[in-house]
């Protein structure tokens, strides 16, 4: 007789899951697994492109507003790169046993995590960035006069201290026994942290660094505030300008919609690449 009650039930190992799907249609197990939302978003941009694609005014607005979304990605891209290592940077201060370097990383992290983003970018574009351009030689002061620079560092310090606590709690989860053994087999501290602890950390933060890449990507709609011509500011100026405030916003969201869709499939692919099994 069977057991009815589902308490005691086990469902079967990922091995016996991946035999049950071979041969079949489609690689589920049951039609209660498919991925239905998948199938409504590309049924809903099958429905947008051919709306868009036969009505002239939606393409030209999308001709348009394609010109921002190459600064859009071009801001996302680089400061997301410099969050990277201002996070690597205050995250290995957070976890060092020197004192001056852990006050210092904890300072970073505690003071640009309780101010808001837009506050962040417009003290950098108004304050900070200023006053480096004034004490810095030509033609370098120049760098801190361009608004999609300054929106880039913004951007990239704020970023850096939720991305050091991603980096400190990877270190952390990491066993205490592989630095002992990497000094034991004679490496420094910076040795063993270069060759045996951030490797394996890496891979285990990928879902969280993946996950602040695509927020960063929506984040840098932030930077219209300091006349950064991205998606955002050109939506705004043309919809002021238009008065069509309706096609020009909805183009504009499904243009995010598709980067960040499209962005989360590519960090989805390299997290089943290189993340650790468990």
């Amino acid at each position: 007789m069977l057991d009815s009650d589902p308490s005691k039930r086990t469902s079967p190992p990922a091995s016996v899951s991946r035999e049950a799907t071979r041969g079949r249609a489609f690689p589920f197990a049951s039609f209660d697994r498919f991925p239905y939302w998948i199938l409504i978003l590309l049924i809903a941009g099958l429905i947008a492109a051919i709306v868009i694609a036969t009505n002239a005014e939606y393409s030209q607005i999308i001709e348009i507003l394609s010109s921002g979304i190459y600064y859009t990605l071009y801001v996302a891209f680089f400061a997301y790169a410099f969050a990277l290592v201002f996070g690597l940077i205050a995250g290995l201060m957070r976890v060092s046993h020197n004192p001056v370097l852990y006050t210092l990383g904890t300072l970073y992290v505690e003071v640009i995590r309780g101010i808001p983003l837009l506050v962040q970018i417009l003290y950098f574009f108004y304050v900070i960035a200023p006053f480096v351009a004034d004490r810095v030689p030509e033609p370098y002061d120049q760098f801190f006069r361009s608004e999609v620079n300054e929106g880039i560092l913004a951007l990239s310090i704020g970023y850096g201290a939720y991305l050091a606590e991603v980096y400190r709690a990877g270190i952390e989860a990491i066993p205490r026994g592989q630095m002992e053994a990497a000094r034991s087999l004679g490496m420094s501290y910076v040795q063993a942290m270069q060759h045996v602890i951030l490797p394996q950390a890496i891979r285990i933060i990928l879902p969280p660094l993946g996950n602040d890449f695509v927020s960063m990507l929506k984040d840098s709609a932030l930077t219209s505030s300091i006349s950064v011509k991205e998606l955002t500011l050109w939506t705004r100026q043309r919809s002021a300008n238009t008065f069509r405030p309706l096609e020009h916003w909805t183009i504009a969201a499904l243009l995010y919609l598709t980067m960040t869709l499209g962005l989360s499939l590519i960090v989805r692919y390299i997290e089943r690449k290189y993340t650790i099994p468990k």
